[in-house]
């Protein structure tokens, strides 16, 4: 052992040497250089020695030695961060966790997912990858940032359609008995069946059992499903809601506010000189929206969910200002290899009561909206790799279309 490192240690435990009168090894006597730092090692049980009790301080130690010797000082209260860094893969093996060293290390995670998709519907197909990065930064010990970075590929068009965007930034944290969400963020209320769309804004929650919610948000950019927009770029958003669960069941009710939301889209002949083409000629307006949910376990693995909204007004007044969800899962496909879990939705949607609903289905806004079912497997195929087959069937809530979609997508996690 070093003299520095013999000094280093002692000193790093907070005792002075002289607090011990004596120390039990024979090959170091009074007079020694390192006879008081040895004394109180040895006095606080953080150096053993060896069997014939000699210390043997000119002996080389191994890694494993050392990290014992390090591991012990840790238990002492030492500050010993540069050498438990040094010997981190030795005090993992020796089960000692370095709290400040794990907690450095969690300053910053980079997470991802990639979804291969194959698509299937009205006698077409398409082949496309999403990629997805998360990085997730600690702030302090109440606050965190998140980014995502997405990239998707079409491998279907001649031109290798591309495109990568900053997709999320946006800070979490506690501020008094309040959580704040800022920045901008993928907004999924409740079921997302009204609102899924991103936002720039803010959202506070207050409670546990009990939690209310308010959001004031701009849409965020090119707002659409099913490629038509639903929410111009410049309009805010309002929610007001509250959840909480008791037992096996749970419930919600959320108030919506849009100030322009799409409200009477349809298709025009615009007769220009190149020939007829259909462009889209859209109704904007302030949209409000109300919902209430309910969830049940009904049994082991099985779960049943009911939504129910309503606009206060019609906006297209050939359907139905009000609409439904209801849902059936059975188990879920969790991160065991092999686990499964089958779902299936029913769903009645008129243009007057979304704004921007998470789903791939064909959505019909040109047409008032849309109504239909869905069936969907999810299996665990690997560790971090899920697969998710499940197919569409929907029509135009005022119109004569209609769509089969059948979608296959493999996940990757890491």
């Amino acid at each position: 052992m070093k003299k520095s490192l013999v000094l280093a240690m002692a000193m790093a435990l907070g005792v002075t040497a002289s607090a011990y009168a004596a120390n039990p090894f024979s090959d170091v006597p009074a007079g020694h250089w390192a006879y008081d730092s040895v004394a109180k090692l040895a006095a606080a049980g953080v150096v053993d020695g060896y069997a014939d009790g000699a210390f043997d301080g000119d002996k080389l130690m191994t890694r494993y030695e050392m990290a014992q010797i390090v591991a012990k000082a840790m238990a002492k209260g030492a500050n010993v961060d540069k050498l438990a860094a040094e010997f981190a893969d030795e005090l993992d093996t020796l089960g000692v966790r370095v709290a400040k060293l794990e907690k450095g290390a969690d300053a910053v995670k980079i997470t991802g997912q990639v979804r291969a998709r194959y698509v299937d519907g009205a006698g077409d197909d398409n082949t496309t990858m999403r990629n997805r990065l998360w990085v997730k930064g600690a702030v302090n010990d109440d606050w965190t940032y998140t980014a995502m970075l997405q990239n998707t590929q079409d491998f279907d068009n001649d031109n290798g359609d591309e495109d990568t965007e900053f997709k999320r930034a946006y800070f979490e944290g506690k501020l008094g008995g309040l959580n704040v969400l800022a920045g901008r963020w993928d907004e999924c209320t409740s079921t997302a069946n009204i609102l899924d769309s991103y936002v720039d804004g803010i959202k506070v929650s207050y409670g546990d059992k009990v939690k209310v919610y308010g959001m004031l948000a701009k849409a965020g950019d090119n707002d659409a499903i099913g490629g038509e927009l639903t929410l111009d770029d410049n309009s805010r958003i309002y929610v007001l809601g509250a959840e909480t669960k008791i037992g096996a069941v749970d419930t919600y009710v959320n108030y919506f506010k849009a100030d322009e939301a799409s409200m009477n889209p349809q298709d025009y002949d615009d007769n220009d000189a190149d020939g007829d083409i259909d462009v889209d000629r859209r109704e904007w307006g302030e949209k409000e929206i109300y919902n209430i949910g309910l969830g049940l376990d009904l049994a082991k693995n099985v779960r049943l969910g009911y939504e129910y909204m309503w606009g206060d007004s019609e906006y297209n007044k050939e359907v139905s200002k009000d609409g439904w969800v209801a849902r059936l899962d059975y188990k879920g496909a969790g991160e065991e290899v092999g686990s499964w879990g089958a779902y299936a939705q029913w769903f009645d949607q008129p243009i007057n009561c979304i704004l921007s609903p998470t789903t791939d289905a064909s959505t019909f806004l040109n047409e008032g909206g849309y109504e239909g079912w869905n069936l969907g497997v999810q299996y665990t195929l690997a560790k971090n790799i899920l697969l998710d087959v499940n197919y569409f069937d929907t029509e135009a809530k005022a119109g004569k279309s209609e769509d089969q979609l059948l979608y296959v997508d493999v996940y990757f996690s890491f």
